[in-house]
């Protein structure tokens, strides 16, 4: 038995630029980094006392003899691509699906992890990341970027530059003392709205030439958000003035990145002391990111009372396998 722990990641700045059909051609960078919240995926070999070969336990059940008859896209495509049979496969996690988190390439990057280590491989983090993204964006076909993929395999608070040869993870150099002063500045809520991240990344698909150089501007303030978080002489609290631009920019990126009922809490959280803030994800609805001044804390929490408040703290491990219980499998004939 395999039990894989993967951690949900939250974008600051950049996200777009980390499209293929954009980095290609123009560049990226994103600055994100994982929180301890996270996706589990429990993985072993099914026992042969069963008119089916595979049970899946997700959202819902599903037991069946072919892999060909699997539902879900991920797991269908993954079993293939590594050649899996006759397993039980349950997912849990610490955060709802389609909320702007990464989730479903958590779960994809989990999945692949467990899927080596049942078949007594090592996986490492890049080769997690790279099949990860060939898993979601070539085999399931689904429309979206890369940084998800490689934040939940790497861990940690991380700039990654994309360009047309791929992408370089590299560590943001933060002093222990600014870093949790920042996680302690954040405050996330959320929305109660879900929704596929595909979808809404295939209603704001690059193409107008202003919302290119929207997703330039944007590129450019991961540097300025890197140097303020790196420079120990620089405003931390520039950091969630330089949120709420980058917030409005993207709001001009595509129709369905915010509703009017998002405007709406986003507006609350201003008024009542937030310095900036986001909308996590690829927008129509998840949580809301904003930072906030310890002593405006109280204020913006009661003006989301409506809102579920998410305590969190950033992590560095990244998807790890925690249970390790290897089995002898013998494949059918």
């Amino acid at each position: 038995m395999i039990i894989t722990k993967t951690p949900f990641r939250m974008s600051f700045f950049g996200g777009g630029t980390d499209m293929e059909s954009y980095f290609k051609e123009n560049g990226g960078a994103v600055l994100s980094t994982t929180f301890d919240k996270y996706c589990y995926v429990n993985v072993r070999h099914l026992p042969r006392f069963f008119n089916y070969s595979t049970e899946l336990s997700y959202s819902k059940t599903e037991r069946v003899t072919e892999v060909d008859d699997i539902q879900h896209p991920a797991i269908r495509n993954a079993m293939k691509m590594l050649d899996m049979y006759e397993i039980r496969l349950t997912y849990e996690a610490d955060l709802p699906a389609r909320s702007g988190l990464g989730t479903s390439s958590s779960f994809a990057v989990g999945m692949l992890n467990a899927f080596y280590a049942l078949k007594g491989k090592y996986a490492n983090k890049k080769k997690l990341a790279d099949e990860a993204i060939y898993l979601e964006r070539v085999l399931c076909n689904e429309v979206g970027g890369w940084q998800d993929q490689i934040a939940a395999s790497y861990g940690g608070f991380n700039r990654i530059n994309f360009n047309a040869d791929g992408y370089e993870v590299l560590p943001t150099i933060i002093s222990p003392e600014r870093k949790k002063q920042l996680n302690n500045n954040l405050m996330m809520f959320f929305t109660g709205f879900t929704r596929f991240s595909s979808e809404v990344q295939k209603a704001n698909a690059v193409g107008s030439s202003e919302k290119k150089a929207h997703l330039k501007e944007m590129y450019k303030l991961v540097d300025e958000a890197e140097r303020i978080l790196t420079d120990k002489n620089a405003d931390l609290d520039d950091f969630g003035r330089l949120l709420d631009y980058t917030w409005k920019l993207k709001r001009q990126t595509g129709a369905a990145i915010s509703t009017d009922s998002i405007d709406g809490l986003y507006a609350r959280g201003i008024a009542a002391g937030a310095l900036g803030g986001k909308l996590l994800g690829a927008g129509g609805g998840g949580f809301l990111l904003f930072y906030v001044q310890p002593e405006k804390q109280n204020a913006v929490r009661k003006a989301m009372k409506d809102l579920m408040y998410i305590p969190f703290e950033f992590e560095n491990g990244g998807t790890r396998v925690i249970h390790y219980t290897p089995e002898l499998y013998i494949p059918k004939e």
